[in-house]
């Protein structure tokens, strides 16, 4: 049977096939280079599952951080309504990583002790995406931008990235702006230390949630920003039960000191008020 018959017989026959002067679907996502970046540094077979599952996540990484930037500048232009969307994106995002570690569970510790050497200091640790995540919800670590010097147009992107507004400090701008009295030293704060928490922001999204419907819009961001945070403690427990199933309390690659430092990281906040104001509510 000949493909031209095969697609007459399926009621096709607009199929492309000639494809010698037009761009391939292979073109356009540059999958020769994307298929070809599975570099195994050793002849274990399940390697090749430790590096897929850290480049696919990643991807979702560059994804979450495009959707995020976007947030950002529109919630600073007071286009509420256009971040909604963008932020309901970045919470379905978490929930494909969130579930990747179901996929990488899979390895048990005897498979990744037999190419574990083979990863040398590199660790998940060093993902400078997940440090830009951090600091765009406004988690900011200045004393992390080390581990980046050796590539300079990275260090700069972090660097400026670590002095940028965050979402969480463009929402504090946004409720200022709705005439919520808000101190002058969170407004005016030094953007390159990590946010804590304040009471004039607590009453201000304490009055938006007690007066939801004059506050439609502020509510609703809030309510995605409390979804991206719950994503986010998922997305960190879950990598630290893979890792305390995979390797127990050893060590990390990288130098750090494993499963008690994720455990560590379990007790961080990004917007402190939103769930602060759920007891006083």
């Amino acid at each position: 049977m000949t493909l031209d018959h095969d697609r007459s017989k399926h009621g096709e026959k607009n199929i492309r096939m000639d494809f010698k002067d037009a761009m391939t679907y292979g073109e356009y996502l540059s999958l020769d280079h994307l298929l070809d970046a599975q570099n195994r540094l050793s002849d274990h077979h399940d390697e090749m599952l430790f590096i897929v599952i850290h480049q696919v996540n990643e991807l979702w990484m560059k994804l979450i951080l495009h959707e995020l930037t976007a947030s950002i500048k529109a919630v600073q232009n007071n286009q509420l309504d256009a971040s909604f969307k963008k932020l309901a994106r970045v919470s379905r995002i978490q929930a494909q990583i969130i579930q990747a570690w179901d996929v990488l569970s899979t390895l048990t510790p005897a498979e990744y002790s037999e190419f574990r050497e083979s990863l040398g200091n590199a660790s998940g640790f060093q993902s400078f995406q997940y440090r830009m995540i951090e600091f765009a919800l406004g988690y900011k670590t200045a004393h992390i931008l080390k581990i980046y010097e050796k590539d300079q147009k990275l260090s700069q992107t972090l660097h400026e990235a670590l002095h940028a507004p965050s979402l969480y400090d463009s929402a504090i701008q946004a409720l200022s702006r709705a005439g919520f009295p808000i101190d002058h030293n969170v407004l005016a704060r030094n953007m390159t230390e990590p946010y804590t928490e304040n009471k004039s922001v607590l009453q201000a999204w304490l009055s938006v949630y007690k007066n939801k419907e004059e506050n439609w819009d502020l509510y609703q961001l809030a309510e995605k920003l409390v979804d991206i945070e719950d994503g986010m403690q998922q997305w960190k427990f879950r990598h630290m039960k893979t890792v305390e199933r995979i390797i127990g309390f050893k060590q990390g690659t990288g130098g750090s000191s494993g499963v008690h430092y994720l455990k560590k990281v379990l007790d961080q906040r990004f917007f402190p008020e939103l769930w602060e104001l759920r007891t006083n509510l």
